[in-house]
C-alpha cells in the first residue's frame, strides 16, 4: 500500500455537509461525481495531501442509505492508493481478508477500487484505489 488515498464520509444531505466541510477546511469541494453502480453521489475535498470523501446515498437500497439507516452519519471508509490492485486483492485474500468484490470495479475519481469485509480487518472497511491507467 502506498498511502492513505481517502477517508469516506456517509452523509444525509451532500448540499448541507458540503457547506459544513467548505467552511472547517476552508476550501471549496473540487469534484462532485455519480457513481451508479455504488447507487452514491460523491464530493471531494483537498486538505493538504489528504482527500475526504462525502457520500450520499442515491437510492434507498444503496449501501451508504443502509449505513446511516443503521450507524448514523459518520466515516464509512478508508481508502488505500495501491500500485497493482489485482496483486494487492490476490495478495490480501492469501492473507485470509475477506474480498467484498472478486474483480476490481470503476469507482469514483478515475480509480479502480475493492472493498475488504470490515470482518476481517477488525470491524473498518477498507477500500484499495488504483488510478486508472
Amino acid at each position: 500500500m502506498v498511502k492513505i488515498e481517502h477517508i469516506g464520509i456517509a452523509v444525509k444531505s451532500l448540499e448541507t455537509s458540503n457547506a459544513l466541510f467548505a467552511k472547517l477546511f476552508n476550501v471549496p469541494s473540487y469534484k462532485s461525481e455519480e457513481v451508479e453502480s455504488e447507487g452514491v453521489l460523491t464530493s471531494f475535498f483537498q486538505v493538504g495531501p489528504n482527500k475526504i470523501e462525502l457520500l450520499v446515498a442515491t437510492n434507498p437500497e444503496s449501501p451508504i442509505a443502509k449505513f446511516i439507516e443503521k450507524k448514523g452519519e459518520g466515516i464509512h471508509h478508508i481508502a488505500f492508493e495501491v500500485d497493482d490492485i489485482y496483486a494487492e486483492m490476490k495478495r490480501l485474500e492469501g492473507e485470509g481478508f475477506t474480498l467484498l468484490n472478486k474483480e476490481p470495479k470503476a469507482g469514483a475519481d478515475n480509480k479502480l477500487i475493492c472493498f475488504l469485509h470490515p470482518k476481517s480487518t477488525n470491524g473498518v472497511l477498507v477500500e484499495l484505489c488504483q488510478e486508472i491507467r
